[in-house]
């Protein structure tokens, strides 16, 4: 992917965005958005180059879906600021469509692959975060599958995050909510310290 590859997405994250939590935000999705594009590329028979070049959009439209959120946090222009921005840039339309697809107010309806991984990881991501914060250690590595799905039914828990998009996240990439949980939980567990968690 060249120019638009991992390093560009993620110098875009951090200098459109000043608030630490959200740049984490943008490296979590990030990550469980990826471990769906390994997925993907396995099921495609991608390997070698290939492989790793179409989990490498996956990882870069989850480094970008929020760039743009701590400059233009209103419906009105998130993300579609940095969608005109990325477009006016060059980067490809597969991605751009996954962003606007990801905010459910965009009139953009989540269709291809891509676009289920990040409307499925975005919210989950959040919600795996806050998990960990809660933990003594406020590590990642002690979040379970059971105790997240327990912590969802608590409406007064993380209550910010929108359980439906959870759920339809999972419905969406065809799989239970459980495996959804399992799939984020692991691709942020394996990248913790990335993470700060």
């Amino acid at each position: 992917m060249g120019e638009f590859g991992v390093e560009r997405a993620e110098a875009l994250l951090r200098e459109w965005t000043a608030n630490p939590s959200l740049v984490k935000h943008g490296l979590a999705v990030a990550r469980c958005t990826e471990s769906y594009g390994v997925r993907e590329a396995e099921r495609l028979g991608l390997s070698g180059d290939a492989a790793e070049r179409f989990a490498e959009r996956y990882r870069c439209a989850g480094l970008l879906h929020d760039f743009d959120y701590d400059r233009h946090p209103t419906a009105e222009e998130h993300p579609f600021v940095g969608v005109a921005y990325l477009r006016d840039n060059g980067w490809p339309e597969e991605m751009l469509h996954a962003i606007l697809a990801h905010a459910d107010y965009s009139g953009v309806v989540p269709e291809t692959h891509l676009d289920r991984a990040l409307f499925a990881s975005d919210e989950l991501a959040g919600f795996l975060t806050a998990c960990a914060l809660v933990k003594p250690s406020k590590a990642i590595a002690e979040v379970e599958v059971a105790g997240v799905q327990k912590k969802m039914k608590d409406k007064a828990f993380a209550r910010a995050v929108k359980r439906e998009d959870i759920t339809r996240g999972a419905e969406l990439l065809g799989i239970s909510l459980e495996e959804h949980i399992g799939n984020c939980l692991r691709a942020m567990q394996k990248h913790a310290a990335e993470l700060g968690l």
